[in-house]
């Protein structure tokens, strides 16, 4: 059953109408605020940077973080400073609160008090312990991700009345800006994929050349010789290739050159003719 925010407060009502209605950046501005955002520092760097930002954008907040379901589980992913330890993992360890419902629902969960809090009261008691009286989270429409969510947290009641429309603004840029760094770091990892595909096809090729020549075989019997062997071996095929490969290289960087070696049969006979002389 999909968890929503309470249908009774208009100010949530008011909340998922404005989100069905707030404009979403396009392509050119994700890529653009990406960069403006992440610099070259990746995706890491990005998150801890973003909810560094939601302080300083969303009046109240104090603090905060983002969640993400990875591997079945939630986890933080990214904290600001000044955020108490342990407000995100008691909630997944309780299985339930602001931000695990707002990451598995897709709807904003708004605490405006948790000392009259009733749907969290284990969590709410022991974020009341750490100083946290406001809590506001808001899910991140985040490509390849369940569940994810942007987390702000105060220590005064009712901290997030009147910036709740930011917030949702912050987050809707959040998602653009982590969407369009997900993209770069796949596309990097794809050209790493091929650079690695590249440079595994030469050293084979490099493997299968010095079989030919070494066994006067054809090309296709050289690379089912490496494959058996590889097989045999429990070695990589690229592995395999790339000690032949090196193997060969340094046995005949080992090897003396013609000149070194005609130089030193010169030497000898020139020995030996002196001597019979």
């Amino acid at each position: 059953m999909r968890l929503s925010a309470d249908p009774a407060d208009p100010a949530d009502r008011d909340a998922r109408h404005s989100r069905d209605e707030q404009p979403r950046a396009t392509a050119p501005e994700s890529a653009a605020l990406h960069q403006a955002l992440a610099g070259t520092g990746g995706l890491d760097t990005l998150l801890r940077d973003l909810t560094d930002r939601a302080v300083l954008a969303v009046a109240g907040a104090e603090a905060c973080s983002i969640t993400v379901r990875r591997d079945g589980r939630l986890l933080t992913v990214a904290g600001s400073g000044g955020l108490p330890s342990g407000l995100d993992q008691r909630q997944y360890e309780n299985g339930d609160g602001p931000c695990v419902r707002a990451a598995d629902s897709d709807a904003e969960q708004h605490a405006p008090d948790l000392s009259e809090e009733d749907r969290w009261p284990t969590y709410a008691a022991y974020a009341l312990s750490k100083g946290v009286r406001t809590v506001l989270a808001l899910p991140l429409a985040v490509d390849g991700e369940t569940d994810a969510a942007l987390n702000l947290y105060a220590t005064t009641e009712g901290a997030f009345r009147g910036s709740r429309d930011a917030a949702r603004s912050f987050a809707a840029n959040a998602s653009d800006a982590i969407n369009a760094a997900l993209l770069i770091e796949r596309e990097r990892a794809s050209a790493g994929d091929v650079r690695t595909a590249l440079l595994s096809r030469s050293v084979i090729d490099q493997a299968i050349g010095i079989l030919m020549a070494q066994e006067r075989c054809t090309a296709q019997t050289a690379l089912d010789t490496l494959r058996r062997v590889s097989q045999d071996a429990n070695i990589k095929l690229r592995d395999l290739c790339g000690d032949l490969v090196a193997r060969t290289t340094d046995g005949a960087s080992d090897r003396p050159s013609n000149g070194a070696s005609h130089g030193r049969r010169g030497g000898a006979s020139g020995r030996r003719a002196s001597q019979r002389r």
